[in-house]
C-alpha cells in the first residue's frame, strides 16, 4: 500500500479555507496538476497541462490566468508557470487530499474506475472528514489483520 505522508500543516487548512469561495473544483484540478507536474520538472508549461488534463491550450490559459489573479502562480503570456509559495501549500494539500481519498477507495476494494471515482469525492469531502479518512487509512495501514478480516468479509458478503 502506498504510503501517506502525515496530514497537511494548519497553513494548507487556512489555504484550502481563504480560497474555498474562490476555487472550482476546476480550478483545484488545474493547481494540483501544476503541483504534480512541479515535482517532477520544477515548473509547468501551457501546452504540457493542457494535456495533462486533456483541455484546450486556450482553456488552460484562461484557467492559468485566473490563478495567477489569485497570487497561487507566477506567469507570464507564452512563459513558464511556477507556484507561488501559497500555491505550493494549497498544491500539495490538493494533491495530499487526492491520495488520501483514492487510498480509502483502495482499502474499501474499489477497483474501477477509482481515479474517477476520487475525482467525485476530492472536491466535496470536508477537512474534518478527510482527517478522519486520513486516520482510518493509517490505522488499517498499522492493523493488516483487520485489513485481512475486512477483505474477507467483504468477499464472502459479495458470494
Amino acid at each position: 500500500m502506498k504510503e501517506i505522508s502525515e496530514f497537511h500543516t494548519v497553513r494548507g487548512y487556512q489555504l484550502l479555507e481563504q480560497n474555498k469561495k474562490l476555487l472550482t473544483s476546476s480550478m483545484e484540478d488545474y493547481l494540483e496538476m501544476i503541483y504534480r507536474n512541479s515535482l517532477i520538472e520544477g515548473y509547468m508549461r501551457i501546452n504540457t497541462l493542457s494535456e495533462l488534463l486533456n483541455v484546450a491550450a486556450s482553456s488552460a490559459t484562461k484557467m492559468v490566468q485566473k490563478l495567477n489573479s489569485l497570487g497561487l502562480i507566477d506567469y507570464k503570456k507564452y512563459g513558464i508557470i511556477s507556484l507561488t509559495e501559497d500555491g505550493k501549500e494549497l498544491g500539495k494539500f490538493l494533491l495530499e487530499r487526492h491520495n488520501i481519498i483514492e487510498s480509502f477507495l483502495k482499502n474499501l476494494g474499489v477497483k474501477e474506475n477509482i481515479l474517477i471515482e476520487t475525482e467525485l469525492i476530492e472536491h466535496y469531502v470536508s477537512v474534518s472528514t478527510l482527517q478522519k479518512i486520513s486516520t482510518f487509512n493509517k490505522f488499517l495501514e498499522l492493523n493488516p489483520d483487520i485489513m485481512e478480516k475486512y477483505k474477507k468479509f467483504s468477499q464472502n458478503s459479495m458470494s
